[in-house]
């Protein structure tokens, strides 16, 4: 078995290193410790025997809401895998295929308004991101480039500034929001959930749209998984309340003007609230890890089936 038997203080010394460049609340240093030990320490050791086990590129699907931490906890599990096991590790976001704003926009007038909102499957160029999950498993490897996407202006950056993968992973951590999400029976698409489908969507032509996506195009890209992690939050309320600790961020971090007011981030979670709410109903049961996050936004335990 390929391991390293490194000191876990190399690892614990660029784990708070990281932690302390992302956080916006104070945590304990104790805290900080007890999630490296009891999840994501355990939570690499499982992948790696994965990888090992099946001696092939190894698609990990991290799904969460809005503002579980997925980006955090997936550049974490990148720093574990690397040191402890020295594996090659590529991060893809499903945020970084949203289909451009020119194709929404298109996309807006032949189908729904709401479409022009970026988030939910349809807005997302599936094919684009089918082909770069298959590209980065196959033993015939080429280097290639995948997209990136400014939330801050709504709109992917130009080629130059994508993502450059040279070499084969032996890791994918592929997380999003919506990744492992099934789509609904019909006859629930039928009452609205909130405001939003209420008054912008009366004849369910949104609604049935996206339905469609998840059980097409979207399933056959999370059908590429080999292990799905979901992030589960305490309720709800909380993806509000964290979505706009993630806009507080990328004002700081960003020049864009596209960046969303409070008011703004209420109307926005709206278009993820249906599929949202159904996957804290099932994925719990149908992921492969189970961790959950509790009320001050630490991860608190790890479930394994």
């Amino acid at each position: 078995m390929r391991t390293n038997f490194l000191d876990n203080s190399k690892i614990k010394k660029q784990y708070l290193k990281f932690i302390r460049s992302q956080e916006t609340t104070k945590d304990t240093f104790g805290q900080k410790i007890k999630q490296l030990n009891k999840i994501y320490i355990p939570l690499c050791d499982l992948i790696f025997k994965k990888f090992y086990t099946r001696k092939n590129t190894q698609i990990i699907g991290l799904s969460g809401s809005q503002g579980s931490g997925k980006s955090t906890i997936s550049k974490i599990l990148k720093i574990i895998l690397k040191e402890k096991y020295k594996l090659n590790v590529t991060i893809i976001s499903i945020d970084d295929f949203y289909k451009t704003l020119e194709e929404r926009k298109k996309m807006s007038k032949k189908i729904s308004n709401l479409f022009l909102t970026r988030g939910v499957p349809g807005t997302h160029d599936t094919k684009l991101l089918y082909n770069s999950l298959t590209k980065l498993k196959r033993k015939n490897f080429k280097p290639f480039s995948i997209p990136k996407f400014d939330k801050s202006k709504d709109n992917r950056y130009d080629k130059n500034h994508w993502l450059q993968i040279k070499k084969k992973p032996d890791i994918i951590i592929f997380e999003g929001w919506c990744v492992g999400a099934k789509s609904q029976p019909k006859n629930s698409l039928i009452n609205p959930i909130n405001e939003l489908e209420r008054k912008q969507d009366k004849n369910l032509i949104w609604r049935k749209k996206v339905n469609l996506e998840l059980k097409g195009n979207y399933k056959k890209i999370f059908d590429l998984i080999n292990l799905l992690i979901f992030l589960k939050v305490p309720s709800f309320k909380y993806v509000y309340m964290w979505r706009a600790l993630q806009e507080k961020k990328l004002r700081t971090s960003s020049k864009g003007n596209k960046i969303m007011n409070n008011f703004q981030i209420k109307k926005f979670i709206m278009f993820y609230e249906r599929i949202t709410r159904d996957m804290l109903k099932t994925l719990p049961m149908k992921s492969k890890i189970l961790i959950s996050i509790d009320k001050s936004h630490c991860l608190h335990s790890m479930k394994v089936k």
